[in-house]
This record gives structure tokens, sequence and C-alpha cells, in this order.
């Protein structure tokens, strides 16, 4: 379908996916004046609880689909893992960003490995591996240790093993039973992020370079500005800004890196979607990461990305609630801090419930800001 009149307020967008990331991409939308449908296969869920109506049916349900492209003016997405076929069927219909191609490329580690590696993009080693046979080979080119990941749904650490020898790795390509793909495991003194939008026109903007920690393989803290050299700050923003070329991308695409010890960077993943590190650019940002997504879908020029002020968000995950509820009054006394949470109604551990967010004036004080919060929540 065409793409050259732009979708204004007033229009009606779909999402495909139903969790945080939509919810607050509904909110971005509501805010701009647009009307939100969502669809996914679950009931009363975070995106759901913000939308003007929800659709609760399998992805697999291509008359469902249908039904819902109907209804809508354009469709994005708040998670990779879509089918493709939701995604073809979708587009007989209405607009659908980012394109299958761009969530084929994303949701599988071999081919988003190979598309970046063989358009020259610097990437982490790896092999296929498909057989015990391609298994010893795949070792014998990387050595160890190294890391074993299915090719595809794995998310946070999920899906993947260390390996250390061969055995190793044969008790974990057995428990993946499914295509696996093995890399060589990375000595990086750092990790962090790119979100990058681009819209049909081919414009791009970016949120610059965000620091990343993790704890137990998931984000745990985000902090802008970066403190890495400009030149890498530079290098970085740039391989971003061709991948999302390069994906001919409409929409928004989260580009994380590993910095090696003896400053390479190596792109460890994308996500063709908004992503947890640029969640400070809500309350840091004049144009936030959801607001670019819309804009960008919808054919609209993209919005200012300038950082307001230096930021840090911290993640809340399940865990937090394992003592009981959270102590939301001490939180409250914090009036430095603002808190987003998802709607989410079972809080297990791992799994995201809510995010904080400081900003300082300087990046030490807003990442202080943001931990002593935190702390509050458990401390009674």
């Amino acid at each position: 379908m065409s793409d050259a009149a732009p979708i204004l307020p007033g229009a009606t967008l779909g999402i495909l996916g139903s969790g945080q990331l939509g919810r607050m991409l509904a909110l971005a939308a509501r805010r701009l004046g647009y009307r939100v449908r969502v669809f996914s296969p679950d009931h009363d869920s975070p995106t759901g609880q913000v939308a003007d109506a929800e659709v609760s049916a399998d992805y697999s349900d291509l008359d469902a689909v249908r039904d819902f492209a109907r209804t809508v003016d354009v469709i994005t997405l708040e998670f990779e893992n879509v089918p493709a076929a939701t995604l073809e069927t979708a587009l007989e219909y209405t607009r659908v960003h980012p394109s299958p191609l761009v969530l084929s490329v994303a949701q599988n580690r071999l081919r988003e490995k190979t598309f970046l590696s063989e358009a020259g993009f610097p990437v982490t080693p790896f092999r296929a591996v498909d057989s015990a046979a391609a298994l010893g080979d795949a070792l014998a080119a990387l050595g160890t240790p190294a890391i074993l990941k299915t090719a595809g749904f794995g998310y946070d650490g999920k899906g993947q093993y260390r390996v250390d020898n061969l055995a190793d790795a044969e008790v974990a390509f057995a428990a993946l039973d499914q295509q696996t793909v093995l890399e060589a495991r990375v000595d990086f003194k750092q990790e962090l992020s790119v979100i990058v939008a681009r819209n049909g026109r081919g414009e791009v903007a970016d949120f610059g370079v965000i620091d990343n920690l993790h704890r137990q393989h998931i984000l745990d803290l985000s902090l802008a500005p970066s403190l890495l050299p400009a030149e890498t700050v530079a290098v970085a923003v740039r391989i971003a800004h061709e991948i999302a070329a390069g994906l001919e991308l409409i929409g928004v695409l989260c580009v994380e890196f590993f910095l090696t010890q003896d400053d390479r960077l190596l792109v460890n993943e994308i996500a063709p979607r908004p992503h947890n590190s640029g969640h400070l650019s809500v309350d840091a940002c004049l144009t936030d990461q959801f607001e670019q997504q819309l804009r960008a879908v919808c054919g609209l020029g993209l919005g200012s990305t300038e950082l307001l002020r230096p930021a840090a968000t911290a993640n809340l995950l399940g865990d937090v609630w394992q003592g009981g509820v959270p102590d939301w009054a001490a939180l409250s006394t914090r009036p430095d801090v603002k808190l987003h949470l998802y709607g989410k109604a079972e809080p297990r551990p791992g799994r995201k419930m809510g995010h904080l967010t400081a900003l300082g004036p300087n990046r030490d004080e807003a990442r202080d800001r943001v931990l002593a919060a935190r702390a509050l929540l458990t401390s009674s």
C-alpha cells in the first residue's frame, strides 16, 4: 500500500503485542490525538488497559488479523516475535511498519548476524550450529569459552548457555533442541545502545549513546549522556544509522553494542522497536522514543531528541515485590524521581514490572537519586 500520505491525528494506530512497550506507545499516541487498538492473545494487558480497544486472539488466527487490520490506519509492533504470516496478512489491508523483512532479520539470531556481517558491520564472531558435527567444528573455529544461543525466541539471557568445552556444548545443544548459534565470548568492558528512528522519507534521528548496566543478563540501569569518548559515540551512532538504512527501516530500532577491552565496538543484537534503555527519554528528552515510533510509522516528521537534563533509569523487576508490596509511600517522598508502572498483575522474579527515572545536574547525581529511590521500596 502507498505510504505517500501521512497518517494524521484522529486516525487509528494498531499495535501487535500488548506489553509495556505497547502501553507507552499507546499513551504517546493518545496524547497526540490518535485512537489505539491492540491485538494480542492476552486480556486486560498493559497496553489493553490504556487502548481504545483490545482484541484478544492468537497471532495465528489470520481471520482475526484481517478483521483487526481493516479497522486501523497503520500497524506497528511492540515486540519482534510476531509470526511473519501475521504481518503478511495485515499488509493486505493496511500499512505495516516495520516490514516483514525487518522482522525476519531481527527475530532470528542467525539471520541477524548474517545480515550484519555480510553488510560489513562489526559483530561477535559466530557460527551456525544445527548438528553435533557442526558444533564440534564451530568450537574448533571459535575456541572457548563461548556462548551457545537459540537462533530464535531468546531474550534477557534466556535460551543461552556458556560452554567451556565440547562436553558442555553437547549438553547445551541437546537442552536447546533447535537451531543454535555459537558465539565467541567477548571480553567487554561496557554495554551500550543507540536508539534510532527512521521514517519513510529516510529522515533519521537518534538519542545518542546510552550506557547500560545489566544484572543477571537483564538490563538494570541506563544512563545518559554517555561518558564514552566523542569519537566512540560517533562511530556507534553512525553504525546504528547505517543498519537502519540497510534494513530500509520505518520505525524505531535499538542497536546494542559491546565495547571491548581494546575499545572496539561490536554489535551484539538489534531490536526493531523501542527498547528498555530508551525509557529515560520519556522524562528526559524533548521527544521520547515512543512518540518517535508513532511519528515514523505515520509518515510524519521526526521530533527533536534533545536531552534536556542528564538522566538515569532503574528497572523494577518482580523481585522488588518478593518481600511484599513495595513501599510506594516512601517513594513518594522523593519528588525528584518519576515512577512508571506497567499494569502487570503478577510480579514474578525477573519480570519487568516498571521503572524509575531521575534527572540531575549531572549523570552521577541522576544515578544516585534513582538508586536511592529504588532502595526505599524495600527498606521497610
